[in-house]
């Protein structure tokens, strides 16, 4: 039982989008073409994102104990099964092993890029979990985080080659705004109005995101799918997944009840790792592309256990 709340409590499943993040920013940057061992750095960083994920859902639910006692009382720390002093030791201390992987990963890559991001991670991490969740900034808190996630990646690697790169961590910060706003009311009757904004948040990200691929193809670089004159395949294939995504959110828009807001979050949630791996697959090789979508197991394996939002 307690085994299971910790379960709960850390969302475990998500996990597994942290990680996809990091790995697709750090795949991306180092034009990884042939499936080998990846760079101790890369470990390291992964090591990093994951844990600092880990400390941002802990403490999300430490700040949050007394609106949880009244909206969902069924959680960990209402229910008494884990204390929040507890809790809270457990998240600040996985917040202060993030940072320390990060300056670890920094020192091994020469790159203090590395350090910094993961410094600012920590502290915009915090500061949603304390001070922003419940104010209008929130959204674009957790969108930043989301921002500096792939970055911590991606400057694992050396950071952005190019200027189309940048395209990658804003754009999918602008699509995880879009889903935080759209959670936003999920404990009850959501508004439409604030729905239909999420909605096109999301769609603003992924348009962004997806313009890395046309960005990198009519400079004649990108992967073999793209260098071969694939380009439309791939952007069929991009727009395929933002339909599939964007449909279950106009869902909850004509039924905002709870349990449609949490599908389309749900699946929005999920749809991280396989967009990441889909933009690997515009950079990389096709075999990192399966090796990121291959996160896709855990995630669906923790659902099974533990709720996603």
């Amino acid at each position: 039982m307690a085994i299971l709340a910790w379960l709960r409590l850390l969302r475990l499943p998500n996990h597994a989008t942290a990680a996809a993040d990091v790995l697709a920013g750090f795949l991306i940057c180092s034009q990884a073409r042939i499936l080998e061992l990846p760079q101790p750095v890369l470990w390291w960083a992964l090591a990093a994102g994951v844990c600092l994920y880990a400390a941002g859902m802990v403490l999300n639910d430490v700040f949050d104990y007394e609106l949880d006692r009244l909206e969902r009382p069924e959680r960990p720390l209402p229910t008494g099964i884990i204390s929040v002093r507890t809790a809270a030791t457990v998240g600040y201390a996985l917040l202060a092993m993030g940072s320390v992987l990060a300056c670890i990963a920094a020192f091994i890559s020469h790159q203090p890029a590395v350090a910094l991001i993961g410094a600012a991670l920590t502290l915009a991490i915090w500061t949603y979990d304390r001070h922003a969740k419940q104010t209008a900034f929130g959204p674009a808190f957790m969108g930043l985080c989301r921002t500096l996630n792939w970055l911590l990646g991606m400057a694992a690697a050396g950071g952005p080659a190019m200027p189309q790169q940048w395209l990658l961590p804003i754009g999918m910060g602008m699509y995880v705004t879009g889903i935080t706003l759209y959670a936003r009311d999920e404990a009850s009757r959501s508004r439409i109005a604030t729905l239909v904004v999420a909605t096109l948040l999301m769609l603003a990200g992924l348009t962004t995101t997806g313009a890395y691929a046309y960005c990198l193809a009519t400079k004649g670089g990108g992967s073999a799918w793209l260098t071969a004159g694939r380009l439309d395949s791939w952007m069929l294939l991009w727009c395929v997944l933002s339909i599939s995504i964007l449909l279950r959110a106009v869902l909850g828009i004509i039924d905002p009840s709870p349990s449609r807001v949490r599908a389309a979050v749900g699946n929005a949630i999920m749809s991280i790792i396989t967009l990441d791996a889909v933009l690997v697959l515009s950079s990389c090789s096709e075999q990192w592309a399966i090796v990121v979508i291959l996160l896709l197991a855990p995630f669906l394996f923790g659902r099974q256990l533990v709720s996603v939002t």
